[in-house]
């Protein structure tokens, strides 16, 4: 297959290597995007293509480089380099969860379990006197919410972000924020955020809260991972029956 004819691009600008480098890249970006080059075709040479831009070698190798990393382009030896079919990013994880579905939940529940009872005994071990406070600070602000008939599911998250914040393993809060509210379980029986859950639903997991406060102020790393356990096992029941009673 012939490469694509060469046809006249304004010669970039001077300035820094790598900018140099960005503009090509960009500019053969924007072709392939428009289909002037299409899948299957062969770029213009490093020669063809240092004339066009009006730049070295060096930088058109690092420009089809960087589009070599992206996966728009391939080099062929012996044949040149040729642009590739465009595929779809991966999907990001959890986005497929819905929250409607015992299933779906009870297998986020089975996650949190794995990664938050270990969280919960290194926070015991690890806390320092401010984190220790702010995770008495964030279970006062459920039992506040709680007495006053307001929605927690905010407030039950920072809880627990605050959890995995004591831990100083900075992954433990990526991972909960990776997988966002719905680690809430209750969030599916919520009609809108201003919704409250049945308060002695709320009580039970206001009362196993502060188990774990108690248990990290401790340090007492068995008694943490335990209290996590019976809260999030006890999670895993409780959202059954609330959503068959929600059902009815």
């Amino acid at each position: 297959m012939l490469e694509q004819p060469l046809t006249k691009s304004p010669k970039i600008r001077r300035g820094s290597a790598r900018n140099l480098v960005e503009a090509v890249r960009e500019g053969l970006r924007a072709e392939i995007a428009s289909g002037a080059v299409k899948v299957g075709e062969k770029l213009p040479s490093e020669a063809r293509l240092t004339e066009r831009f009006g730049v070295s070698r060096t930088v058109v190798r690092e420009a089809i480089a960087s589009l070599r990393a992206d996966g728009l382009v391939e080099a062929r030896q012996g044949a040149g380099v040729f642009v590739m079919e465009a595929t779809l990013p991966p999907a990001l994880p959890f986005q497929g969860v819905d929250p409607e579905k015992i299933s779906h939940m009870i297998e986020m529940l089975e996650l949190r379990s794995a990664v938050e009872i270990e969280a919960a005994g290194l926070a015991a071990a690890r806390r320092s006197p401010a984190q220790e406070e702010e995770i008495a600070q964030r279970c006062h602000a459920i039992d506040r919410l709680v007495a006053s008939g307001q929605p927690t599911t905010e407030a039950d998250f920072a809880f627990h972000l605050a959890i995995a914040e004591a831990t100083n393993n900075p992954r433990f809060r990526e991972f909960l924020e990776m997988m966002g509210r719905s680690v809430i379980p209750r969030v599916a029986l919520q009609k809108d955020d201003r919704e409250a859950s049945p308060p002695a639903y709320l009580e039970q997991i206001a009362g196993e809260h502060r188990a774990l406060v108690q248990a990290i102020a401790n340090r007492d790393e068995a008694a943490a991972r335990e209290a996590m356990r019976t809260h999030l096992k006890g999670s895993q029941q409780r959202y059954r029956e609330l959503l068959r009673l929600a059902r009815g």
